[in-house]
C-alpha cells in the first residue's frame, strides 16, 4: 500500500529569513493525522536566507539528521563541533542527554536549502554524538546511496534506530527496484523532480508511507532526487 502526502497538503511556516514546510506536526502545525512514520518523527524542508539561522538553542533524545540540498549551512555545537555542511553533506546528531547548537546560513548572498529530518532513537539518554559524512552526485546517480543505518556499515553514518536510509539521484526515464525484507516498511520522500513509484506519480516536496509491500519501482519522469527510508 502506498499512502501519498502531496507537497501542498505540508504544514508550512514562514517567518521571513525562514520558508518551512513540514511533513509532519512540528511546531505550531498540528495535524494528529501526521505525527511521524514509525520512528520518523520530522522532515522538515527549510530555506534559510543569506545570513540568517537559528540561534543556540536545545534538543533531547533525538537522532537529528541535516541532508543539504543546495547552500552552505554552517553548524556549531557544545560538543566543540564547527563546520560548514554544503550540498552532498549529511550530518547526524545525536541529542541523546541533551545538545545546544545553532544553525546559519554560512552566505551573505545565497540562500540555504535543506531537510532537516529527526528520527525517534531505541533507547533513551544516549550519549549526545556527531557525525558527518559526504556522498557526491555521482555516489547516488542510478543507485541508492545508503547515508545513514544502526550499523554505519558502507559508510553510512550511525543512527542510533532500526533504519536505513538511502539517497538517489535518477535522470529522466531511468528506473530503480528497492526490495524490503520481510515485516519492514518505508517512507520514500521526494527531494526534486517527478517519478512514478509503483505507478503511483509523485513531485517535488511529494512524500509516501511504503506499507505491506516487497518492492518499489521508480521510474523517473525528469531528473530527481528521492530518499527513501527503510524501517523495521
Amino acid at each position: 500500500m502506498i499512502s501519498v502526502r502531496k507537497s501542498n497538503e505540508r504544514g508550512a511556516a514562514n517567518i521571513g529569513w525562514l520558508d518551512s514546510k513540514h511533513t509532519f506536526s512540528f511546531g505550531h502545525y498540528h495535524d494528529p493525522e501526521f505525527m511521524g512514520f514509525g520512528s520518523l518523527r520530522v522532515i522538515n524542508e527549510d530555506w534559510i536566507e543569506p545570513g540568517k539561522g537559528f540561534d543556540t538553542h536545545g534538543h533531547q533524545d533525538m537522532e537529528i539528521v541535516t541532508y543539504v540540498i543546495d547552500g552552505a549551512l554552517e553548524h556549531k555545537d557544545d560538543m566543540h563541533n564547527g563546520s560548514v555542511l554544503r550540498r552532498g553533506d549529511v550530518q547526524r546528531m545525536t541529542a541523546g542527554t541533551g545538545v545546544r547548537h545553532s544553525e546559519f546560513n554560512h552566505s551573505n548572498t545565497e540562500p540555504v536549502h535543506l531537510l532537516q529530518i529527526w528520527i525517534l532513537p531505541e533507547t533513551a539518554s544516549l550519549e549526545p554524538g556527531y557525525e558527518e559524512k559526504s556522498y557526491s552526485d555521482t555516489d547516488k546517480t542510478g543507485q541508492f546511496r545508503l547515508l545513514g543505518s544502526r550499523d554505519g556499515r558502507n559508510g553510512s553514518v550511525t543512527i542510533h534506530q532500526d533504519m536505513d536510509l538511502y539517497a538517489t539521484l535518477l535522470t529522466a526515464g531511468s528506473e530503480l527496484v528497492h526490495t524490503f525484507d520481510a515485516s519492514r516498511r518505508g517512507w520514500l520522500q521526494v527531494v526534486s523532480g517527478d517519478v512514478s513509484v509503483n505507478n503511483e506519480r509523485l513531485s517535488s516536496g511529494d512524500g509516501a508511507a511504503l506499507e505491506d509491500l516487497t518492492k518499489v519501482h521508480l521510474s523517473a519522469t525528469s531528473d530527481a532526487e528521492i530518499l527513501l527510508f527503510d524501517m523495521g
